[in-house]
């Protein structure tokens, strides 16, 4: 962040990613309550001698910089007070004759990040630092192994425990949209193996969500679902009905997938164009940023977690 990228965020309110603190004379208490927000969210800035009135900035500066500088960057890596090593950026900055400085606290690949103990750990929301709950603390601990938890073995399942249909068609599926793929010519074991559906004899959590047998998935995640509301209005308490449509429950998230793809094309606008041979074909930005984000919504969210994925 440059002196005009500075500037031009004090100008602003405070964001996620983005907050002031007074700190004349010393470190404020609060500021270890940010950089644990930060370091278990998606990283952001602290900026120290700048006051804030409301929606009104006022540069301070500080007192003994350097001295707060060290004392806030040894705290940060002494592992006395945090639960992890944290490596702070740090710019120095004169404005109106006096110094601030802005700490960079990157996001962690060690989540948890608390100080003193496991129940101080915070994550940001918007422009505040909100102490996580059970539920938070458990999803960030799996979020430290992202993509380990998918290939873990689902116990008690085994290739009996895939929906036949689902994985027939999903063979299918990559057989005609790319008909040279080499998977396609691998048995169904080699394939299992490869795409790691498979562990051993069970299936791993990742093949068990993507192509699984509904009964056998509701086993290992209670109340299995990716929920999906057509709403008439910007809210439910504006929304008479409540809502219009709501997707009927799914297989598994390979059925998901195309259920919601299906739908999510009605509000697509789809361009026809013809090409110089009299061909016609359709062009849509907006239904491939939908899709975009419903790839990755399927990916990314933790099924472990007793909130579920839903579009509205």
């Amino acid at each position: 962040m440059n002196k005009e990228n500075l500037l031009e965020r004090l100008s602003d309110i405070e964001w996620d990613d983005f907050e002031v603190k007074e700190a004349s004379k010393n470190l404020p208490q609060n500021i270890w309550d940010t950089v644990s927000a930060f370091s278990n969210t998606a990283g952001g800035w602290i900026v120290l001698g700048v006051k804030q009135n409301k929606d009104k900035f006022e540069i301070v500066g500080i007192n003994n910089a350097e001295k707060m500088e060290q004392d806030f960057i040894n705290v940060l890596r002494s592992r006395e007070k945090f639960n992890a090593i944290i490596n702070p950026k740090c710019k120095k900055y004169k404005l109106d004759g006096k110094t601030i400085f802005a700490f960079y606290v990157p996001a962690s690949d060690k989540k948890p990040i608390f100080f003193n103990s496991i129940k101080n750990t915070f994550i940001r929301a918007a422009s505040g630092d909100q102490r996580a709950s059970d539920y938070e603390v458990n999803a960030l601990y799996r979020e430290q192994s992202f993509g380990a938890m998918s290939a873990k073995r689902a116990k008690g399942t085994s290739v009996k425990s895939l929906n036949k249909a689902s994985y027939l068609n999903f063979r299918d599926y990559l057989n005609r949209i790319n008909p040279a793929l080499s998977y396609n010519s691998l048995s169904n074991a080699d394939f299992n193996k490869k795409l790691q559906i498979v562990d051993g004899n069970n299936l791993t959590y990742g093949g068990l969500l993507f192509l699984g047998s509904n009964d056998v998935i509701q086993k290992h995640f209670s109340d299995f679902r990716v929920d999906y509301l057509e709403i008439p209005g910007l809210s439910y308490a504006q929304a008479s009905p409540r809502y219009t449509f709501r997707i009927s429950e799914q297989e598994n998230l390979w059925e998901y997938y195309f259920v919601l793809m299906q739908r999510l094309k009605i509000y697509a606008d789809n361009i026809f164009h013809m090409d110089k041979n009299g061909s016609g074909f359709d062009e849509s930005p907006q239904f491939d940023a939908l899709r975009e984000a419903l790839v990755n919504m399927i990916m990314h969210c933790d099924y472990f977690s007793p909130m579920k994925p839903r579009i509205r």
